[in-house]
């Protein structure tokens, strides 16, 4: 990406590497494997691999560098869109609620959070890049059915919340720039049927398009920062200096902001989008995506510290921003998007209120399909069934459906009388929770040299992967201890 073969785009100069490697080319007349609804829908089974696939639509280096700055946001990839839906409304809600509670107290965590971040996805790239596929199926290989079963059926748990937390999020957004004449309630099917309708609809490429343009949507929060003019002394001094406090409440607002930051969904987006891109290359067999080279491997590694780099600046100025509107004002207990917005409305201005809306309407349209599209990619890879993302509903209908029935069951959660802010802080937590067992497996496949053979795991990567997976377990029992011993 910033180094390496730089008249090739990513998808070209894996192409260029794989051919170097005088492996075979794809056979577009083998016929794939049998999707189980096609049966149910007497759907047409197709012919052979190209055909299942949607157009790809990705452009030329040449016209990315024509289109100047814009231009080259589209040779960002995975690593741009993992991290910039991991600020999704998820993000904002739990990130304004701890801002608004403890004001700058959690700041530090965004710089401490960074390297945990960056080393667990890397890692979760580098898996599926060596193996040729995504970490579902790669974890089954390697451990028992049963245990991958339950860390997967957690994972769609958390996921199905979080996207009806992140649709509630989106009909906040919609209800405050309406000025409550359209409810949020309201709103929430049309989203849904929005997010179905462009992963069902839309090329490969464009999707991913969409999904990158989206992300700018997260700088409203970097704005706004400048406008609210915090102290500057006290920001510097919670950005460097570590506050941490035994109870119940900061050990949950811990949590969660670990929950949201190393979210169990980001390691099997960030895994399948590598397979995706390789498939959307032209690597269509397992056989052939089997192996990365330094260059392939150094451009992922780009491409994820810029999108964990972005998330966690953004992270870091939510927080900076509800502390400085929220928490230094008396607003500590922001249940609601009408009182996180009503708060910022005096201080921050009309145009803070405007952004706080645009930014969870933005980012909870970038954040449904990659939830829901985590979840499909977990579930197929564990029952072993074709689909992806790349390939038409009408050959791979199991894929679509795993992904509708998540926004489906998800947006159905709204009509349960939990506000929208309080379900995306829960949803959070809730990830904290999954997320430790989940990063033992993948921590351990990483080390293993009989799966990623010279691509095993560092000293580095080890250190920074078992840190994170130990964090998240102490916070996550600590949660359990002191919420036990308020009972």
């Amino acid at each position: 990406m910033f180094y390496g073969n730089i008249y090739a785009t990513k998808s070209e100069a894996r192409v260029l590497t794989r051919q170097q490697t005088r492996r075979p080319a794809p056979d577009p007349n083998r016929r794939p494997r049998r999707d189980p609804l096609l049966k149910v829908l007497r759907g047409k089974q197709p012919a052979n691999l190209e055909e299942v696939a949607k157009p790809v639509d990705r452009g030329s280096t040449a016209a990315v560098r024509r289109g100047g700055p814009s231009g080259w946001l589209q040779l960002l990839g995975p690593g741009l869109i993992t991290g910039a839906s991991d600020d999704d409304p998820s993000g904002i809600g739990t990130y304004s609620q701890i801002g608004s509670q403890f004001g700058y107290g959690l700041l530090w965590t965004a710089l401490f959070t960074f390297p945990l971040m960056a080393a667990v996805q890397e890692l979760c790239a580098r898996i599926a890049l060596e193996t040729g596929v995504g970490l579902g199926v790669a974890l089954r290989r390697k451990f028992p059915t049963a245990l991958v079963g339950l860390c997967i059926f957690a994972l769609m748990a958390a996921n199905t919340i979080n996207v009806g937390a992140d649709l509630g999020a989106i009909g906040a957004g919609g209800e405050l720039l309406s000025r409550g004449l359209l409810k949020h309630q309201w709103l929430v099917l049309p989203a849904a049927l929005l997010v179905v309708g462009l992963q069902f609809r839309l090329p490969y490429g464009t999707i991913f398009r969409v999904f990158k343009w989206l992300t700018l949507a997260l700088f409203a929060y970097v704005v706004t920062a400048f406008i609210v003019h915090p102290d500057l002394r006290a920001v510097v001094a919670a950005t460097f200096v570590p506050h941490l406090e035994f109870k119940r409440e900061f050990i949950t607002a811990l949590v969660a902001v670990l929950g949201t930051t190393i979210s169990p969904y980001l390691f099997f987006w960030q895994a399948s989008s590598e397979v995706d891109e390789m498939r959307a290359a032209g690597l269509l067999k397992e056989q052939q995506r089997r192996g990365v080279s330094l260059q392939e491997l150094h451009a992922a590694r780009a491409d994820i510290l810029v999108g964990m780099f972005f998330s966690n600046l953004v992270m870091y100025f939510i927080i900076l921003v509800a502390g400085a509107v929220l928490h230094a004002h008396g607003k500590t207990d922001i249940q609601t998007a009408d009182q996180a917005a009503a708060a910022l409305a005096p201080i921050a201005g009309p145009f803070g209120f405007v952004l706080f809306a645009v930014g969870l309407i933005g980012t909870g349209l970038l954040a449904i399909p990659i939830l829901s599209g985590s979840a499909a990619y977990a579930l197929k890879e564990f029952f072993r069934l074709p689909g992806n993302l790349a390939a038409k509903p009408q050959y791979r209908p199991t894929f679509y459906a795993i992904m509708a029935a998540a926004v489906v069951i998800g947006g159905a959660l709204n009509f349960v009388g939990i506000d929208p802010i309080r379900a995306l802080f829960i949803t959070a937590v809730i990830n904290g929770l999954v997320a430790p067992p989940l990063l033992v497996l993948i921590v351990l496949l990483g080390s293993d040299r009989r799966v990623m053979k010279d691509k095993v795991s560092g000293p580095l990567s080890k250190g920074l992967t078992w840190a994170a997976t130990a964090l998240m377990t102490i916070a996550a029992l600590a949660l359990l201890v002191t919420t036990l011993l308020a009972h």
